[in-house]
């Protein structure tokens, strides 16, 4: 239905909110504490956004050719085998979006605490994520409004910080160049965990592939919402760290956590890192806004191929799907609760990154095997694109399972259990549904350009 639809727009800010979270604002502590060159710090997230934007187009031209909402889940339904999409959704439903929304919504419950002292961060956590629930409930144009709104605020006072950080003088001093020291350091063991770090910050740059059917003409609008939303991104990213390292001595830095509201301090005074503080937790809003509003749709997309699941698809009147927006809420309600989230953070990156790897790589996959396939948009450079995707992604997998065995494992032990509710869940002697929705799919795309 047209009035359903979200605007080009509305999908822009959805992955630009999706990737601003808590990432940008915390990890440069960390690698200003393993990394000693200025030059290592911001080729560092550069990399991280050339990355992402790879990762962003090859979504963009799967997401285009085989036009259904799901992410992961669909795209490796289709081009492997139904099990393989199932455990990406099955790790996307439990954890993939949960997980991120609790740390979110933990954040801005320490942020706000400078307004609200006597109120315990837990209770402000809570109350964020049921409000925003309490919002896509209300439908998904009431949800694309604050999306919107919230999106529009937190670029806001991204902005008023970078200008304000800039005025500063004198600053920090920074050297950059192409020293030996530098280049050292770039291939660096401290360099690559930083790695992994930025790419959780950059985490979110897949955001609109999992709406594809809500958007309008999606094989125009998915694919500029992924790329101008990770442009976007990685020059905030770039600019709001050269902003920390300008204003805040290293030393000031190094293994801190509050690395927003130290920059604020810096910039402002004391209580100009209290209103820094309070001005992050605002933008932590949109954050938790976006991922609340995606996680439900791809639990959904996995209820309506299963029947045995189909008690989980029910949506209101406006769209929004009811059952999994209130699962949702239910698991990121335990996490906050039990404060055990970033261990199942740590654990789960394995089984991430593998689900983007094999996407990717499936791009190439559907190249050779399906040339024929209608593709309203094709990546640029292929397959230089896909190709510099799936390095890095490779190098921080066995990166991951060298130096993380045991949550590696724990990961690959989520991933079984995946396999068995898969199972569980298929109809016996039954073709599997996701393939004949598959099929349906694409015999309508081909109808429509006959």
């Amino acid at each position: 239905m047209p009035n359903k639809k979200v605007s080009c727009l509305t999908a822009t800010n959805l992955v630009v909110a999706n990737m601003i979270g808590t990432g940008v604002f915390t990890s440069l502590g960390f690698q200003v504490a393993a990394i000693r060159s200025d030059t290592a710090l911001l080729v560092l997230w550069a990399i991280g956004g050339i990355v992402s934007f790879c990762g962003a187009l090859c979504y963009a031209e799967l997401a285009t050719a085989l036009r259904r909402s799901g992410g992961e889940y669909r795209f490796l339904s289709l081009i492997y085998h139904p099990s393989i999409g199932f455990i990406a959704g099955w790790i996307s439903a439990t954890v993939g979006f949960a997980a991120p929304i609790a740390l979110a919504a933990m954040a801005f419950g320490s942020y706000f605490q400078a307004v609200l002292p006597a109120v315990p961060p837990t209770v402000l956590s809570l109350l964020l994520v049921w409000v925003i629930t309490a919002v896509h409930l209300a439908g998904i144009h009431t949800g694309t409004r604050f999306q919107n709104l919230s999106t529009l605020i937190k670029m806001a006072l991204i902005l008023v910080l970078i200008i304000a950080g800039l005025l500063i003088r004198p600053g920090q001093p920074l050297h950059f160049g192409a020293a030996q020291e530098d280049l050292r350091e770039l291939l660096s063991g401290p360099f690559a965990v930083s790695l992994i770090y930025v790419m959780y910050a950059y985490s979110g740059w897949n955001a609109a592939a999992y709406i594809t059917e809500e958007v309008v003409e999606p094989e125009k609008n998915v694919p500029r919402a992924l790329a101008v939303g990770t442009v976007v991104v990685t020059v905030i990213y770039l600019v709001l760290n050269y902003i920390f390292l300008h204003t805040t001595p290293k030393a000031a830095l190094s293994g801190q956590l509050q690395v927003g509201m130290l920059a604020g301090q810096a910039i402002f005074g004391t209580w100009g890192a209290r209103i820094v503080s309070i001005l992050i937790g605002f933008g932590l809003v949109a954050t938790v806004g976006a991922m609340g509003w995606i996680g439900p749709r791809v639990t959904k997309a996995i209820a309506d191929d299963f029947p045995r699941l189909h008690w989980l698809r029910w949506s209101s009147r406006n769209g929004t799907p009811v059952l999994t927006t209130l699962l949702q809420l239910a698991i990121v309600t335990a996490l906050i609760l039990s404060a055990t989230f970033e261990k199942v953070l740590v654990y789960i990156q394995f089984s991430l990154l593998l689900s983007s790897f094999l996407a990717v790589l499936g791009l190439i996959v559907l190249r050779i095997r399906r040339p024929e396939l209608p593709r309203p948009y094709r990546v640029w450079a292929f397959p230089i694109t896909p190709l510099v995707f799936l390095a890095v992604t490779l190098h921080m997998l066995v990166y991951t399972i060298r130096e993380r065995p045991v949550e590696s494992l724990c990961g690959a032990l989520t991933s079984c259990f995946g396999v068995v509710v898969y199972f569980l869940c298929r109809t016996p002697g039954a073709p599997d549904p996701v393939l004949l929705a598959g099929t349906r799919n694409r015999r309508g795309t081909d109808a429509h350009r006959t």
